[in-house]
């Protein structure tokens, strides 16, 4: 994992960047995703929505140097080569959740079976982080799937510069013929615009209507 440091006074968003930082100017949207061909194959192969909708997420977010670019420990800005998702779980014994992060891999079969290994292990134990040594390059991911909400909005003070997306997914509904999935991401405008927030809807929806492409063939 490699963090590129971003040369300000060269980098062509230098004006926006200051602009959006200094206002700690956050933006949120929300869109449906067309789940009916994903969870139709994921049925039909006896696998869950929830590790496939992470694995879709972090693909997208590592297309993009935009999604990926944040201040490292150090107050340094830059952006990593590639992101590890952070995401909840939630204990239905006391209502509680936790939040586990698993390595990540563009195989999807490397990366379902890493979700599973981790929610063995770690899916019982309470606590807010309950797998310990989160890496540097994560970002976080949550669900919310008892309700399919039509806007949903985080507020994070933390002096204005966390700059990683923040994704929540709802709960899936049927509309006519279609299954959809309701899911917001917040950005911060310093380092991501409208036209980026509608790529990553594009590139997840395109995910999902070719699952049969990154889907075990077995």
């Amino acid at each position: 994992m490699n963090f590129h440091i971003i040369d300000k006074e060269k980098w062509d968003r230098k004006e926006y960047f200051e602009h959006y930082l200094n206002l700690k100017c956050t933006f949120n949207l929300t869109s449906n995703i067309d789940i009916t061909i994903l969870l139709e194959h994921l049925q039909d192969k006896g696998l869950k929505l929830y590790p496939a909708f992470i694995y879709m997420v972090t693909r997208t977010v590592n297309a993009h140097k935009e999604f990926r670019t944040c201040f490292n420990d150090q107050g340094v800005l830059g952006y990593w080569d590639n992101m590890v998702p952070s995401y909840t779980i939630f204990h239905p014994d006391d209502k509680s959740f936790s939040s586990i992060w698993s390595d990540f891999s563009d195989d999807f079969g490397v990366f379902y079976q890493n979700y599973q290994d981790d929610l063995k292990q770690y899916g019982e134990m309470k606590g807010l982080f309950s797998k310990e040594k989160e890496p540097r390059n994560s970002f976080p991911i949550s669900s919310v799937p008892w309700i399919s909400f039509t806007g949903f909005n985080l507020n994070i003070n933390n002096d204005g510069d966390y700059l990683l997306p923040i994704i929540t997914g709802g709960k899936y509904f049927n509309q006519d013929d279609n299954v959809l999935l309701p899911v917001s991401v917040q950005m911060h405008h310093a380092v991501c615009d409208g036209y980026h927030a509608s790529l990553f809807f594009s590139e997840l929806q395109h995910l999902a209507d070719t699952c049969h492409e990154w889907q075990p063939k077995d």
